[in-house]
């Protein structure tokens, strides 16, 4: 292919490694992700200089090959799903595991709406000129490379390679053997369009030919990878946060409440919980447990359309004498602990707002909460005293998600406090650097 003067000013030099690097060219899992690495860093610096529009028009290449490759992805998903259904995984891991039609056009939908957000690198923070002339500057730079380990959701492999892309970064995957065939397609599009587009194809990168050997040497690759992010389930996370040397940006399960006030309208309270509940139950942000007011008017309503659609109900004695005529599940402690990511509801009656924040503060996992009701101090002190990544005032948990949000796409959903909190998008893939300019300047 013949480059641009352009596209020639980013693409990799003469000396960048070689392609050929597999298991049988390099067995041993820590020396290949030590090379896929260095090609990362190669990769990344090529990334942290192009421009705007260069990043933008990789991105809808992107999506092009995405929406012309579909068949072969669809597929090679339909390989994921028979293999892992005749293994007996469970419905709500199959649903994330699975890519239709419809969920390719989202992915679609997502780079291209990536590509007309704003670039956050060399957006300038804050800056100054010092009484003795030095000129100051804090601006937003690429992280460099971004690892990710995640398992059975081959839409993140697209969703962070288009991030990764826009905000200057180069990234190693993770995907695990559930998605192993899909992953593997996704790849072969997004490094053919990025060639396509004059970038190198070692900006997106995969360990999954080394499978766990390939994780662990990831999570050990202090110094080479900049920043690794886990995606998934408690234990993944749980146990990259324990064994990881990298930095880590935490995400965080998805325990997620909804406070029903007492002055919550009744058709509004019933659509919210039917949609936070029942769209999408594999998710983070479904809602896993309804806390009640005692004299909720919609109470009666929302539990009889929740039991209607199919959700078991697990109650606890005041909830189950809400609606006596509605099979329901007597409640155990272990279920205000757990993320159900089911069509399962841990449902309680607290006695008002203070007893629902109290029980947020005992089991919530800091993902999201929200209250539904038309008092405005009792929304103003949900909104002060929950502390969680996202609270939501009468409208569906399932907003807490980035392209929900506007970022366009998230490489996960942080719970942690540090700079990246809630949905991450490009903001988060980025961390900042001084620039002082100076006239001869020496300290006194």
């Amino acid at each position: 292919m013949t480059l641009s003067a352009d596209q020639a000013s980013t693409a990799l030099p003469a000396d960048a490694p070689s392609a050929d690097l597999s298991p049988e060219t390099v067995p041993d899992a820590v020396a290949a992700v030590g090379q896929l690495a260095d090609r990362a860093r190669v990769a990344s610096r090529v990334l942290a200089r192009a421009d705007r529009n260069r990043k933008d028009h990789a991105l809808v290449s992107i999506a092009g090959a995405l929406d012309e490759g579909r068949a072969d992805v669809i597929a090679a998903n339909a390989k994921d799903l028979e293999r892992e259904a005749a293994a007996g995984t469970g419905a709500a891991l199959l649903d994330r595991l699975r890519l239709d039609d419809a969920r390719v056009d989202g992915l679609i939908a997502a780079l291209h709406e990536l590509a007309g957000l704003p670039d956050p690198v060399g957006t300038v923070l804050r800056g100054q000129t010092l009484p003795n002339g030095l000129r100051l500057r804090q601006v937003h730079v690429p992280m460099g490379v971004v690892g990710a380990i995640y398992e059975a959701r081959p839409n993140v492999t697209v969703d962070i390679a288009g991030l990764a892309l826009k905000s200057g970064n180069a990234v190693l995957l993770r995907g695990g053997s559930a998605a192993a065939e899909t992953n593997k397609a996704l790849l072969a599009l997004v490094r053919g369009a990025l060639e396509a587009a004059g970038f190198p194809a070692d900006a997106v990168q995969s360990v999954d030919p080394w499978g766990r050997a390939g994780a662990t040497a990831l999570m050990a690759a202090r110094g080479k990878v900049d920043v690794l992010i886990p995606r998934g389930g408690r234990s993944l996370i749980q146990s990259v946060v324990t064994n990881a040397t990298v930095p880590v940006i935490e995400t965080g399960e998805g325990n997620v409440h909804i406070y029903l006030d007492e002055s919550a309208d009744a058709a509004d309270a019933v659509a919210i919980l039917l949609n936070a509940k029942t769209q999408r139950p594999s998710v983070c942000n479904t809602v896993e447990t309804l806390l009640i007011h005692p004299k909720a008017a919609a109470a009666v309503d929302v539990l009889t359309a929740l039991a209607g659609a199919g959700v078991r109900l697990h109650t606890d004695e005041r909830a189950a004498a809400l609606v006596p005529g509605v099979a329901t599940v007597p409640a155990t402690e272990e279920d205000w602990a757990t993320e159900y990511m089911d069509l399962d509801l841990a449902v309680r009656v607290v006695d008002g707002l203070d007893a629902a924040m109290e029980h947020i503060r005992a089991w919530s996992t800091g993902h999201t909460e929200a209250i539904l009701t038309n008092d405005l101090a009792n929304a103003e002190r949900f909104i002060a005293e929950v502390d969680s990544a996202a609270v939501i005032v009468n409208a569906s948990t399932r907003f807490t998600d980035g392209g929900q949000l506007g970022l366009g796409a998230e490489v996960g959903i942080s719970t942690q406090k540090m700079h990246a909190r809630g949905p991450m998008g490009l903001r988060e893939l980025t961390t900042t650097k001084w620039i002082v300019q100076g006239d001869g300047h020496v300290r006194s």
